[in-house]
């Protein structure tokens, strides 16, 4: 099996813990996490060894990880951070539907139950969260989340580092721009412009 690190050691590391032990390919080494804090603690059983400097991570061995972490400006920070000096595993679970055609970015994570169908294009560091669906030809940006029981109609593009909240929908075509955030159960029916939230039925932004 491969060793894998974790990177973080929030509720979101315990998902893809559990993620890459689904899969069965990875051995989890351990997890790395910033706050000194957390060095004595556990996830899931998997030991915190220390932080994500260079140096940590040469005195660890540490080769291939996955940024664990919720927040897509964290990724952000961490893989620009890191780039060219560690590999970055996919994880997908086991129970996630990947149809023919889908391309999954490097350090993504695709969570239990998820289903992207096919012909869509997924960035790298995105998060697809707990039974959220991707429809056909869709394209997600880099560092994006779509969060548990949202649902992307065919077509749709997701900007960079974009957020999709818990059971949002986006209707087919829409593009949701880069670092846009739609809030929870929110019903996309037009463009949403890079940066903004967009909440309610249908999701409305800076007034309109």
């Amino acid at each position: 099996m491969t060793p894998v690190w974790v990177i973080g050691s929030g509720g979101h590391a315990k998902v893809v813990i559990a993620t890459l032990r689904a899969l069965g390919s990875f051995d989890v080494a351990g997890a790395l996490d910033d706050d000194p804090g957390r060095w004595s603690a556990e996830v899931l059983g998997v030991p915190v060894r220390g932080g994500t400097s260079r140096g940590s991570i040469n005195q660890l061995g540490v080769e291939c990880a996955v940024i664990a972490v919720g927040s897509n400006h964290a990724r952000v920070e961490l893989a620009q951070r890191l780039s060219g000096y560690l590999l970055w595993a996919i994880a997908v679970h086991p129970s996630a539907h990947l149809a023919p055609g889908v391309h999954i970015g490097e350090g993504t994570v695709v969570c239990a139950g998820a289903v992207v169908q096919s012909d869509s294009i997924i960035g790298r560091h995105s998060i697809l969260n707990t039974a959220c669906s991707v429809d056909h030809d869709a394209s997600i940006g880099d560092f994006a989340h779509v969060a548990p029981g949202a649902h992307l109609a065919g077509g749709v593009r997701v900007g960079e580092g974009a957020l999709l909240g818990i059971g949002c929908s986006v209707l087919p075509g829409c593009t949701v721009g880069d670092w846009a955030i739609v809030g929870a159960g929110g019903v996309v029916l037009r463009d949403v412009p890079p940066g903004v939230t967009a909440k309610g039925v249908p999701a409305r932004f800076n007034g309109s």
